[in-house]
């Protein structure tokens, strides 16, 4: 379960920063926020679904309960909007600590879980795939 809660904690700032980026440049500012963030949380869902199927929970609740940890999200991304619509100068503040918070997550206990794993090679390559996803999808929709 502390894998799930990590997964859950670590949603909230993700919709933060994408809440903060259309706050502060509408669709321009949000949307590949938005489309990086959730091309990402399919695999992310998928790990969160497998672990419960891995300790014996039925296909339906396993399911359910990783669509719940993604619930956090639009919580998270109508604050963010909020906070930002009300109060310009907060925009670096909180979309550093977004930033922060997920870089937390994945660095304490994302990277040493894999490694833990024996998926060293794997969990790095993903790394880099994801990172020149990321670099593609911020030059290709601006």
């Amino acid at each position: 379960w502390l894998f799930i809660i990590a997964i859950t904690i670590h949603n909230f700032p993700e919709g933060l920063a994408v809440g903060v980026g259309f706050g502060s440049g509408g669709m321009e500012g949000g949307l590949p926020l938005a489309v990086g963030i959730g091309l990402q949380n399919a695999p992310e869902g998928l790990a969160v679904a497998v672990s419960l199927l891995g300790e014996g929970y039925p296909k339906l609740r396993a399911w359910g309960i990783a669509a719940l940890t993604g619930m956090v999200e639009p919580i998270g991304g109508l604050l963010g909007a909020g906070i930002i619509t009300l109060s310009e100068p907060l925009l670096p503040w909180g979309l550093a600590f977004a930033a922060g918070a997920m870089l937390y997550v994945i660095s304490h206990e994302i990277i040493p879980e894999t490694h833990r794993s024996g998926h060293q090679n794997r969990a790095t390559l993903g790394l880099a795939v994801g990172l020149v996803l990321m670099l593609f999808l911020d030059v290709w929709l601006g």
